[in-house]
């Protein structure tokens, strides 16, 4: 792959980092898990957390997926969705949401410097965040959408908000 200019997941692993990591609280689906580590590889992010029974490498569907990405992604695992968001919140993440909640805020309208580290907080892909996990939350942030059916693939959604992010932080 090298004259793709890609890096050797060794020196992957040694790259700057944004100070954004993802909470994946339940998902059901190894190839969402995958396509996510694939995304937050690809921007630079921090970390995974990979919470509650979301399946956690190492997986061949998850690898299927993720292409590889998950050995170069930093991931911690969870029992708990809710220890993890405590445990975040000590290490001075702001824990955002990412569902459509009220209130919420369009990732049209959404503000940051770059700087503050961030959680983006996942849910499930058929019931979306649990109402506790919720509650733990800071705020809630949405990707505006005009479809009829209003809804987005979670990993879908997770490469927006990668890219965003990673626009944002390296320019600020």
């Amino acid at each position: 792959m090298n004259e793709l200019n890609r890096p050797p997941v060794d020196q992957s692993k040694n790259n700057p980092k944004i100070p954004v990591v993802a909470v994946l609280g339940n998902l059901r689906s190894l190839q969402n898990v995958g396509s996510v580590f694939r995304s937050a590889d690809a921007f630079g992010l921090k970390e995974i957390i990979l919470a509650g029974y979301t399946g956690r490498p190492p997986h061949r569907d998850i690898h299927k997926a993720a292409l590889g990405a998950e050995e170069a992604v930093p991931w911690r695992g969870w029992e708990d969705p809710a220890e993890a968001l405590r445990q975040l919140r000590s290490e001075g993440y702001a824990l955002i949401a990412v569902e459509q909640a009220e209130p919420s805020v369009s990732l049209a309208d959404w503000t940051w410097d770059g700087k503050l580290p961030l959680a983006f907080v996942f849910g499930n892909e058929v019931d979306g965040l649990h109402p506790d996990l919720l509650k733990l939350c800071d705020w809630a942030l949405e990707v505006p959408q005009w479809g009829c059916k209003h809804s987005l693939n979670v990993s879908v959604c997770a490469g927006i908000l990668f890219w965003e992010a990673a626009r944002r932080s390296r320019l600020g």
